[in-house]
């Protein structure tokens, strides 16, 4: 090797120790950038709109290195997912890789779900959704994503000791597990693969007594105990469950938290609320919640969007961005009703 050749070769292997020495940070967010109509959150894109502005000044503000997008409509051309990449390309945040591919929200599955007796109504959809992809998920990351598993055609009949309600074989063959999805996205950053299992479980609500809801949430939590990877990862996303004060069964939860670190991530935002209203009467923290919900009524602020970095990673930060004072409070507000949730890594 000729001196020139060694001298680069010393600089490119410099120069990646002191960006793997730079905190990776991973974050999971739910905008609210989903619209009652595909094409209208990409018109609302080409637009001045306070909701989309205030998404990415939450965004600009915490500089995610990967970033999982719930609540984020998806289209067959990623139209939507681009122009949300150059709105922030244009406020000072660059994402050269993204990943989204056609979640089960909205999908027509030919049954009556929801036993009414109607049939294509948003409710009787794979996931709840008025028009394919609303709601669905985005990841958004300064590293190459790839390749991606997606599980989200698994049916729900086939999870081992799932709750699944009885159900006619036409409706059991034909039910997916995934209200939106299952992704475990393989992400190359500093030369090494961090998966991130990512998720939008169902509200374990809006249903009756035989709990439909409550128990695919549950069964959608258990399903990644069977697929964590023998690697480090990320379990990432609106899992839609607190363990303290939530309707829903959280024991799927409770059998994940052995194998990942909770980080507790906290805010003081979350942590002001605790005499308004309902939330006087919860159990948990609320410096943890991530859902800023009516105050007046049930369920109140709750802990819903969470990053579980696996056992042997070694975690620097976290936080939710819930600001108690100045102007990022409205910020905040404006963007969604859910909050940014992030961990920083030490890769």
């Amino acid at each position: 090797m000729g001196l020139r050749t060694f001298a680069g070769a010393a600089l490119i292997a410099a120069l990646a120790q002191t960006s793997s020495a730079e905190p990776l940070r991973i974050a999971t967010f739910s905008p609210d950038l989903s619209r009652k109509g595909p094409g209208i959150l990409l018109r609302d894109l080409g637009r001045k709109d306070a909701q989309i502005e205030a998404s990415i000044s939450v965004i600009t503000e915490t500089r995610p290195d990967i970033l999982l997008l719930t609540g984020f409509d998806w289209d067959h051309d990623g139209l939507a997912l681009q122009a949300f990449r150059d709105r922030l390309a244009k406020a000072g945040i660059v994402y050269p890789h993204s990943f989204a591919a056609r979640p089960n929200a909205g999908v027509p599955s030919g049954q009556d779900l929801d036993g009414d007796g109607r049939l294509g109504e948003a409710e009787d959809r794979q996931g709840f959704g008025r028009f394919t992809g609303q709601g669905g998920m985005a990841i958004l990351s300064r590293h190459p994503i790839g390749p991606v598993t997606d599980y989200s055609d698994r049916l729900w009949r086939d999870l081992t000791d799932n709750l699944m309600p009885e159900s006619t074989p036409e409706t059991a063959a034909a039910q997916r597990l995934s209200s939106v999805a299952h992704w475990d996205a393989v992400v190359s950053v500093a030369g090494r693969d961090l998966h991130l299992l990512a998720i939008s479980a169902s509200p374990p609500v809006f249903d009756g007594p035989e709990d439909r809801n409550g128990r695919r949430n549950h069964d959608e939590l258990a399903f990644w105990l069977d697929h964590l990877p023998d690697a480090p990862f990320v379990l990432a996303g609106k899992l839609n469950i607190d363990l303290s004060d939530s309707e829903g069964r959280p024991e799927a939860l409770t059998r994940i938290l052995p194998h990942v670190t909770d980080t507790h991530p906290s805010s003081e935002g979350g942590a002001a609320a605790r005499e308004l209203g309902v939330n006087a009467t919860q159990k948990g923290d609320p410096a943890l919640d991530t859902a800023d919900w009516p105050d007046d009524k049930p369920p109140g602020n709750l802990r819903v969007d969470y990053v579980l970095p696996s056992k042997a990673m070694n975690v620097i930060d976290s936080g939710v961005f819930w600001p108690a004072s100045g102007d990022l409070v409205k910020v905040a507000e404006t963007a969604s009703s859910h909050r940014l949730v992030w961990v920083d890594l030490d890769w």
